[in-house]
């Protein structure tokens, strides 16, 4: 049986996911009015995005060694 995503797809999906959490986070810590009383942990999302744009960069490191 075939995993149904590619290396790739899981990579791109990484780079997407953490740029996307990271300008949330960034538009949450910044933010004044209604979003200030969100109950989202700011840190916790930025560390989750960190850590998924960790997970891009490996991905695209062992794509790089496979290829040469």
């Amino acid at each position: 049986m075939n995993f149904p995503m590619s290396f790739s797809d899981i990579s791109l999906w990484l780079a997407v996911m953490a740029i996307m959490l990271l300008v949330t986070s960034e538009l949450l810590t910044s933010s004044t009015g209604p979003l200030r009383n969100l109950a989202i942990e700011k840190n916790r999302l930025r560390l989750l995005a960190l850590a998924l744009g960790l997970g891009f960069i490996i991905t695209v490191i062992m794509r790089a060694f496979n290829y040469t």
